[in-house]
């Protein structure tokens, strides 16, 4: 079952009608064909297919919006170029395509943070946001980074602040307070940002302060952060 045709005809076996109704109030829409094929479905189907980089590229070519999630599920980042990266991501018309790429793919190439910074000072709306999202699972993800590096993507999130495109400006919002969880030091740097963000004469900067300061100088958070500082210390 590792044909593209066998593949693509059970793609459209699992798909519902129902869930593109609701994708669409989410906003999830394209220009591509969307079956409606519910996450969990999909990760299990890459799981029995495992990593196989040809048949990703060859799902990425159907332009089948659930095909080409399931591509960068099975995709090897290991042979993933930067060519690779900036076809695919000019091609993403959606918020859902363009997160899935990232959290599943982009960020585990060796080429995530350059493409990250390069990515934010472009205009198109959803590569802007394929910038931010990978700083944000960068964020996540990338346990050995010192704290200067994501200080480095502080003037990235000032200027892109000022986008007030929905779909870039939330983004932003995103990577800002998954800086603020990494430890105690990047939350009191990502609170003091926030506090510049809330100053600017932009409704999408206050937008995101606001998000950043409610959930970053929250007890749960500061609970969390305390937590890991004394465990850190302990091991």
């Amino acid at each position: 079952m590792n044909t593209i045709h066998e593949i693509i005809e059970l793609l459209r076996s699992m798909g519902e009608k129902r869930n593109i109704e609701g994708m669409k109030k989410y906003g999830i829409v394209s220009n591509a064909e969307i079956l409606g094929v519910p996450k969990p479905e999909l990760r299990k189907l890459a799981k029995n297919i495992g990593k196989n980089h040809s048949l990703a590229l060859q799902l990425w070519e159907t332009k089948i919006h659930e095909a080409r999630i399931l591509a960068s599920l099975i995709a090897d980042p290991e042979k993933v170029n930067e060519e690779l990266m900036e076809k695919w991501v000019k091609e993403i018309d959606n918020w859902d395509l363009c997160d899935q790429c990232v959290m599943n793919l982009f960020w585990k190439t060796r080429f995530a943070h350059r493409k990250a910074k390069e990515w934010v000072l472009r205009n198109e709306e959803f590569v802007k946001r394929a910038g931010f999202a990978l700083m944000a699972k960068l964020a996540i993800g990338d346990k050995k980074a010192d704290n200067s590096t994501f200080e480095e993507f502080f003037p990235y999130i000032i200027e892109g602040a000022k986008d007030e495109r929905k779909y870039v400006m939330k983004a932003v919002s995103w990577v800002l307070r998954q800086i603020g969880k990494r430890n105690q030091y990047l939350n009191s740097r990502a609170i003091q940002l926030a506090k510049e963000l809330q100053k600017m004469g932009f409704k999408s900067a206050r937008y995101i302060a606001s998000e950043a300061l409610r959930e970053l100088t929250s007890k749960k958070i500061q609970d969390k952060l305390k937590k890991r500082t004394l465990r850190n210390y302990l091991t």
